[in-house]
């Protein structure tokens, strides 16, 4: 069976030699610090990128750079040159999510090969398809996607990628912004804070906690495990498995890659790991970093079986409970007096704890122990030594903890020494190679070296075979000595040998032609990835089509958009039911979007919209395959309608309909407004992330008419599973849940009050706790040629939609009349618009 590549993390070099000699097919990693979604991680200079590269190209293993977030305007030249330099050094391919740096890296370098980021929040084969026409080599699928839906995409004949194991987001990748909300540090900017692993408290409108017993973390996935799962996956036709970790240690590194190896091994040959072998690999995977495991959304599920509502760190792998604890007194333990220091003693209590096994541990393995009544006072230890199920351990603590008490092993010391091993770089990886050698008589003796793969192959002549004076060489001889290659990159898989009777060989003599045969090779390996060669074409590149370089000519040529006057601004609102409709027609709004939810419930409760309302669908952010028979018949020929994807974009542009972008589609470029432009979109709805001096740069240069949302609350994320379940009260029956229907919070260790709302599909929608106030800003917006101004409305009462709406209003007379608006509401804030995102 073909099986998928294995595509493991490196977030340093050392992390990179262990995935390397672990296995991977292709290792992902960034160069430098500043344009990837991790850039806290300690990641690759130029220098360490290139000697990685040539590591991995040595062993046949790709390659991949990670330029995962955002590129903001003036960050794209660096951003390109970033590209370009990872492309010189050896990168195989870049990984992208700004549709701007995809679009320039395609038109000035399409000799590189592109990778779709998970992050730009792809999760359906029309959105595929549409990448594909980018020139698009591989998308990497959002994590929630079933094994079907991924067979269905399969069909598209673009190269698909999808997460197998690690670290989930409890929101849909590329549109997060509680991080950035919460404190400016952004998921689309490679900073992600991980508010999601905080507790939090769901509350009713009442402020009553409404949460199950130990559920203090709604927002907390365990991590995916699929190692059980890469058959389906291999038939459903993914052809990358990507492993999560670019923040993890290395004996993480080791341990997920060595086990996800195996499996696909067996996979591949069709054979079936022996139960001894599959404990192994699930026992190596419990004793690396986990928040336990699930599986869930391979099966089309977002239940409690994926949340690890208890605790976010690592659970490791439990290994027993304690049976007995002693005092053993206290001991007076010295502290300094070197180098001429003050020497100080403290006395310290010392205690015994007996631990009962119910599976194996190693001794060095780190234990934690919690204790079943109070699990936050928990203690670590070392096991003593190597120890058997249904044995008893005795180790040392600084407490005593209570008969009962759960002990896990939480890191492996055989992990973290094989990986301290590795990561040193002295094991190379080996490429497998086939060998010929001819030895005729009165001939030069030759040797021939091919790559398994097909990459390269050689053939070095060099002295002239004679008849032997003593001992003749035979062919074992030549098996022998030829195959000695342990200091090189290679491996001989066979060796054939055709040598005639009778032949005298120096092996000196053979050494040196096999030595200078393996040199040659390894250059011709890495002659492809040469600077000098990918330089070379890399300067006959195009520099773009002829559509984005009129669009960019005109742009120069007019000289940006110009001022709009006060009468031509469109006053908009996002409304959730028909009475919130009609106050914000009465208030003032001209123009109304509402999304499909809120049409199917006024359908079902039978309140008709306001007759003079030209509703406006303001589509979703997430469409799947089972999505498009709500979505689909919302987008009509002539008509706008707000897409909050690709997926939505590709149908708006073959129906004709006019595309307004989302704010949830991230453009903090010139270069993603040209591309989008060039798609088809006829409006666009700026970012939340953007400052006010970035929306006015890019709304003067823009082709099509340009919004922002400068009142209501921002919405933080969007989540395939809902948060209600937290109650532990779930119906699975969203349309007649009478939770889905009340108003809820989540509760900060703040204090701060998040807003929930579940959709019909059961989505989780959390907005910001703080509402938007941009009124103040309605000038500037106006001069830079912004035409549309929102109220959303999703959470306002009518008579808040009236004020809301109204202070709008009175804002644009303020600036019609030449006078400043009026002053931000005090409870509200100004988002990003004064604080830059990290």
């Amino acid at each position: 069976m073909k099986v998928p590549e294995l595509l493991a993390p490196a977030g340093d070099p050392g992390s990179f030699n262990v995935a390397l000699a672990a296995g991977a097919d292709a290792i992902y990693c960034a160069l430098g610090n500043d344009f990837n979604a991790r850039r806290k991680a300690s990641n690759f200079t130029p220098d360490s990128f290139e000697a990685a590269c040539q590591k991995a190209h040595l062993a046949g293993v790709r390659v991949y750079v990670t330029t995962n977030i955002v590129i903001k305007s003036e960050e794209m030249p660096r951003a390109l040159a970033l590209a370009r330099e990872a492309w010189l050094l050896g990168a195989d391919a870049l990984i992208i999510q700004d549709w701007g740096l995809l679009f320039e890296l395609r038109h000035r370098f399409p000799q590189m090969e592109i990778h779709l980021s998970t992050q730009a929040n792809v999760h359906d084969a029309r959105a595929v398809a549409w990448c594909r026409g980018l020139g698009v080599a591989r998308v990497t699928l959002s994590r929630e996607l079933s094994v079907d839906e991924i067979s269905r995409i399969s069909q598209e004949g673009v190269e698909l990628e999808g997460f197998a194991h690690g670290a989930l987001c409890f929101c849909y990748s590329g549109v997060c912004l509680m991080s950035s909300l919460a404190g400016g540090r952004s998921a689309n900017r490679g900073l992600c804070a991980q508010p999601c692993r905080l507790p939090y408290r769901l509350v009713d409108e009442s402020a009553h906690d409404v949460s199950a017993p130990n559920r203090r973390l709604p927002l907390c996935p365990k991590d995916y495990c699929t190692i059980d799962q890469l058959g389906s996956l291999s038939e459903a036709g993914l052809d990358s498995i990507k492993l999560e970790g670019r923040m993890k240690a290395p004996d993480y590194v080791y341990a997920v890659v060595r086990s996800y190896r195996a499996q696909l091994d067996d996979l591949a040959v069709d054979r079936t790991p022996t139960v001894e072998e599959g404990v192994l690999r699930h026992e190596r995977l419990r004793r690396a970093f986990n928040r336990d495991f699930t599986h869930s959304y391979l099966d089309g599920r977002a239940d409690d079986d994926m949340m690890s509502y208890e605790r976010s760190n690592n659970r490791g792998r439990l290994v027993g409970r304690v049976v007995a604890s002693r005092d053993c007194g206290g001991a007076r333990l010295r502290r300094g007096g070197a180098n001429g220091g003050r020497e100080r003693f403290r006395f310290k209590r010392l205690f015994e704890v007996d631990v009962l096994l119910d599976s194996f541990v190693g001794g060095g393995d780190l234990l934690e122990i919690r204790p079943a009544s109070d699990p936050t006072k928990f203690l670590t230890t070392t096991a003593p030594a190597d120890a058997k199920t249904g044995s008893v351990i005795c180790c040392k603590a600084v407490r005593p903890m209570e008969s009962g008490s759960l002990v896990r092993v939480i890191c492996s010391r055989q992990a973290m020494n094989e990986a301290t091993r590795l990561a040193a770089g002295g094991e190379r990886r080996k490429r497998l190679v086939t060998v010929r050698v001819l030895a005729r008589l009165g001939k030069p003796f030759v040797v021939e070296l091919a790559c398994v793969d097909g990459a390269a192959t050689v053939r070095v002549e060099d002295f002239v075979v004679e008849s032997a004076r003593t001992r003749a060489v035979s062919e074992q001889d030549l098996i022998e000595h030829v195959g000695r290659m342990g200091h090189t990159p290679f491996a001989p898989v066979t060796i054939e040998v055709e040598c005639d009777a009778g032949c005298g060989l120096s092996f000196s003599a053979v050494h040196k032609v096999r030595s200078k045969a393996c040199e040659l090779l390894e250059r011709k390996v890495l002659e492809s990835y040469s600077t000098v060669v990918r330089g070379r074409n890399l300067a006959h590149a195009p520099d773009g089509d002829d559509v984005a370089l009129q669009l960019r000519l005109a742009r120069q040529k007019t000289g940006g958009r110009k001022p709009v006057p006060v009468g031509e601004v469109e006053i908009c609102a996002l409304v959730p039911t028909p009475e919130i409709a009609d106050a914000a027609s009465r208030a003032g709004a001209t123009r109304m979007y509402v999304t499909p939810d809120a049409l199917i419930e006024a359908k079902a409760d039978g309140a008709p919209w306001p007759s003079d309302a030209a509703l406006i669908p303001w589509l979703d952010e997430v469409c799947r395959e089972a999505d498009h028979r709500r979505l689909d018949p919302l987008v009509r020929r002539g008509e706008a309608c707000a897409v909050g994807n690709v997926s939505e974009l590709a149908l708006a542009v073959q129906r004709g309909a006019a595309a307004e972008i989302r704010p949830c589609i991230p453009v903090h470029n010139e270069s993603c407004l040209t591309v989008l432009e060039t798609a088809g979109a006829m409006g666009l709805w700026f970012s939340p992330e953007l400052t006010l001096e970035e929306v006015c740069a890019l709304g003067r240069v823009a082709s099509i008419p340009c919004g922002l949302i400068v009142s209501g609350r921002t919405q933080a994320m969007t989540s395939e599973h809902c948060v209600l379940q937290t109650t532990g009260h779930c119906l699975h029956d969203c349309a007649a849940c009478e939770l889905r229907r009340g108003r809820h919070f989540l509760k900060d260790r703040n204090g701060r009050l998040l807003p929930v709302r579940t959709d019909l599909e059961g989505r989780s929608h959390i907005y910001a706790a703080r509402p938007l106030d941009a009124t103040p800003e309605l000038g500037r917006l106006l001069a830079a040629g912004i035409t549309r101004l929102m109220a959303d409305c999703t959470l306002l009462s009518a008579e808040e939609t009236t004020r809301e709406v109204a202070r709008i209003v009175r804002a644009l007379a303020a600036v019609a009349a030449g006078r400043r608006p009026a002053k931000r509401m005090g409870h509200a804030d100004s988002g990003h618009l004064y604080e830059p995102i990290a």
